[in-house]
This record gives C-alpha cells, sequence and structure tokens, in this order.
C-alpha cells in the first residue's frame, strides 16, 4: 500500500471566461489528494491519510477518493471549514494561487498512532508541511515511518504565500532530506528553495527527479543523469501535472526500489510520469488519467511521441 499523508481543499478554477471576475468553478484539489486520486485511477492500493472537514466540500472531497478506489481508513474529520485555493491561469496554462487556510480543517491534522501493515512507500508536501500546527504532525509521521524503512517521496510544491520565515522552512526543508527517499520539485521550487538539485541526493534521497517545464524531466540518481523531453498536448492548464508526476513515479516503482534502478529504467519511468503529466494538462483542474488514456501515447517500442505543444509543468 502507498499512503499519501497531506491536505485536500477545494481549486476555485477560472470556468474559462476572460476577465479578472470571471466565474469560478469549484474543483477537488490539493497536492496530496491530487496525488492519491492519480494514484487510485492508475490502480495502485493508496489510502489518504488527512483531516477532512464534514462540510459540504470535505464531502465532496471524500466522494471523489471512493470514486478512485483511495482508501478512507486514515482520513479524520473535524467540522471545521475546507481550505480554499483561488487559481489564476496564465496564458501557458501555468496557474497562481491565492489561499484561503485560516481556522480550515486540514490544519488540525494528528499524527495517527500506526499505520495499516504492508504500507511501502509515503508521499508528502505542498501546504500540509507549512501550516502549524498539523505541520509538525505530518513531520513526525515522515520521520517516524522513515526510520521504519518505508520508502518516502517529498515534493515541497512551494507556495511562498504561505511561507512566513522563508529562511526558516529552508532549515525545515534541509532537515527532512535524511529521511526522504525519493525528492521531486520542480525548478521554480529548487530557485526558491535556493540549491542544486544534484547535491541534495548526496544529502540523503537516492534520487531526485526535476521537473522542468516544457523540457521535461530530469532525474539526478546513483546510476547517473537522466532526462526525457515532455509529451505535447494542447494545454489547458498545468493544475495537478507535478503531483499526476509524483502519483506515476510512486505507480511505476511497484516493488521495485529507487535504488535499484538503472539508467534504462529511468528513462522508462519518467517517460511514463512525463505522459500522465500531459493527459492531466489537456483538461481544466487536476484530473488525472486513467491507465486506458496512457496507452494511446505509447510507441511500439515503449516511448512516448511529442505531438502539439509540451504543457509547462510544476
Amino acid at each position: 500500500m502507498i499512503v499519501v499523508a497531506g491536505e485536500s481543499l477545494i481549486d476555485l478554477v477560472p470556468d474559462g471566461a476572460s476577465g479578472p471576475l470571471s466565474p469560478l468553478v469549484p474543483r477537488p484539489g490539493g497536492g496530496p489528494y491530487n496525488t492519491a486520486v492519480a494514484l487510485g485511477r492508475l490502480g495502485s492500493d493508496v489510502a489518504f491519510c488527512s483531516r477532512v472537514s464534514t462540510d459540504a466540500f470535505g464531502e465532496a472531497l471524500l466522494g471523489g477518493l471512493r470514486a478512485a478506489g483511495v482508501s478512507e481508513g486514515l482520513v479524520q474529520r473535524g467540522q471545521e471549514p475546507t481550505t480554499l485555493a483561488v487559481a489564476s491561469v496564465a496564458p501557458d496554462g501555468s496557474a497562481r494561487y491565492g489561499f484561503y487556510v485560516e481556522g480550515t480543517a486540514d490544519r488540525l491534522f494528528a499524527l495517527p498512532e500506526r499505520l495499516p501493515d504492508g504500507v511501502r512507500a509515503l508521499a508528502f508536501g505542498t501546504c500540509s508541511l507549512v501550516l502549524e500546527p498539523g505541520a509538525s504532525a505530518y513531520e513526525a509521521l515522515l520521520r517516524r515511518e522513515s526510520e521504519g524503512g518505508a520508502t518516502v517521496l517529498l515534493d515541497p510544491n512551494i507556495r511562498p504565500g504561505l511561507i512566513a520565515d522563508p529562511d526558516a522552512y529552508r532549515e525545515r526543508f534541509a532537515a527532512w532530506l535524511p529521511y526522504v527517499t525519493l525528492l521531486k520539485l520542480s525548478e521554480e521550487d529548487a530557485a526558491w528553495l535556493g540549491g542544486a538539485p544534484a547535491s541534495w541526493r548526496g544529502r540523503g534521497p537516492s534520487a531526485v527527479v526535476l521537473t522542468r517545464g516544457a523540457a521535461g524531466l530530469t532525474a539526478f540518481t546513483a546510476a547517473g543523469e537522466v532526462s526525457v523531453p515532455a509529451v505535447g498536448v494542447e494545454v489547458v492548464d498545468t493544475i495537478g501535472a507535478g503531483d499526476t508526476v509524483n502519483a506515476a513515479l510512486l505507480h511505476g516503482l511497484a516493488d521495485r526500489s529507487v535504488e535499484s534502478l538503472g539508467v534504462d529504467d529511468w528513462r522508462e519511468l519518467l517517460t511514463y510520469a512525463a505522459g500522465a503529466a500531459a493527459v492531466t494538462c489537456s483538461r481544466p483542474g487536476a484530473e488525472p488519467p486513467y491507465p486506458d488514456e496512457l496507452a494511446p501515447l505509447r510507441r511500439t517500442d515503449g516511448g512516448l511521441p511529442v505531438r502539439g505543444r509540451p504543457p509547462s509543468v510544476r
């Protein structure tokens, strides 16, 4: 089983009309939530570990988990409202967010006493590792399960507007690295954090995967540096694309360890992740693909063709 730990929220996404006051459409979101749904759709055995509101938005979020086959057994509930994220989409499809997080349910996440038997990997990231008091509980879970031998994926997915003290956050990020197996982040994340992705691999992670927008994906691994191009699609927006990469990486690893992969294995895995992210970019909001939607992208040699305009994936 894979456990995804972190926030769920509602993205308020422009409906396509022009202008700053265009109508906003509510869609399920949150980096960890999107990652869990993407894993469920791809066919992984996955559970979501979070605290979700009992309001109407919270019920809708749970409905999305059920529809994707994600276990709710680790979900805590609270009467506080659901976090809201207001998205603005640029002409290239990239998204920026304003957050409404005060007094919301997911901030009150409490460390679970234990996880189910058979958990092989966990994923963490985004707002959940920033907003206290829940952030400390998620951090404690990350450290505990890593020390217990689980594979840990970390996607910091930096939201600068939520980080009151950037230097303190950068110190916390550095302290997490010894407990991380696979670090995935965007070029924008790396620039904000102020480090070289290749150097972070030597501080704990067995591999670092960097999303490079239209230039594709690069992995820094013990086997060497591996890059693949982005898969071109007609981009609607990039919401959830990076979360889909997280899911594709964990799903593609299956029972393999990060440390066991060679250069060809990494190229295959990154290509799969690029294709999955491209499908997400081809439709509005965080709508990750199902396996049959990835099949038409594959060539007979197992690769993925580049069609149309590559998305800018975070």
